[in-house]
Formats: C-alpha cells, structure tokens, sequence
C-alpha cells in the first residue's frame, strides 16, 4: 500500500510537470501567432523569409544591418528575440550585389537550358512516333 501512495504522489508531481510543459507550449505558439499578426501586411520580414525571397544569405543580411546598409529591429518571438528587416530594403540591397546578381542570371540561364533541352526531347519523341509509324507492322 505504501507503494501505491508513492507512485500516486510522483504521478501528481509529473502530471503538474507536464501541465506546466504544456502552458509553456502554449504561451509560445500564442506569442508566434501573434508576432505572424503582426507582419502580416508588414513591410517587416523575419531574416529566414527575406533570405528566402531575395536569394541573399542570413549572412549577407546581418553583415548589411550592422553595417547600417538596411535597418533592423528585434521583436519578441516563440523562442526569444528576432530579427526583423524590411523587405523591400533588402530586395532593392540584393539587387545590388554583384554576386548575387551573377547567381540569379546563372539559375536563369540554367532555367531557358532546361527548357531547350525539354523542348529537344519532345522534338525527339514526336519524330520517334513519326518513325515508328512508318515502319511496316512485322
């Protein structure tokens, strides 16, 4: 019986444990809600989606904004503070940079290659067809 009452204590303990584990989950998805409500429609951006829609590296971009090449803010987010840049800034930075102007005409030029080389094998398929036609059944 003694046992019992020991388990049922240690029980207690980590149902409290987990309940407080998942307020903790909770007060954090609550506070990403509401800093993606307050980007939306900002011009503001998280780092990971300025990198993602203007081709610079997160590098790139924190060597801009402590270089005060763009402007920056830190706003509290799920897992503590983050960094906020406008995108528009950033957009208009990036097209400045030679290296990335050169990495964006290299994935064009390999995007009208691709499509040359697709353009060659339906070419190739349909004279393939065109041929097999012609041949006299065996």
């Amino acid at each position: 019986m003694v046992f019992v009452a020991e388990n049922s204590g240690s029980d207690a303990a980590s149902k409290e444990g987990a309940a407080v584990e998942w307020e903790d989950r909770l007060d954090d998805w609550e506070l990403e809600l509401e800093l993606a409500a307050q980007l939306e429609g900002s011009a503001w951006v998280t780092l990971e989606r300025a990198a993602a829609e203007t081709g610079a590296s997160r590098a790139a971009l924190r060597t801009w904004y402590r270089s005060g090449q763009i402007p920056s803010r830190l706003v509290e987010g799920p897992h503590g503070p983050q960094r906020l840049v406008p995108l528009a800034m950033v957009a208009d930075r990036a097209e400045a940079s030679p290296r990335l102007r050169r990495t964006a005409e290299r994935r064009l030029a390999e995007q009208a290659e691709l499509e040359i080389l697709r353009h060659r094998i339906d070419q190739l398929e349909l004279r393939l067809a065109a041929l097999e036609q012609r041949r006299p059944p065996a």
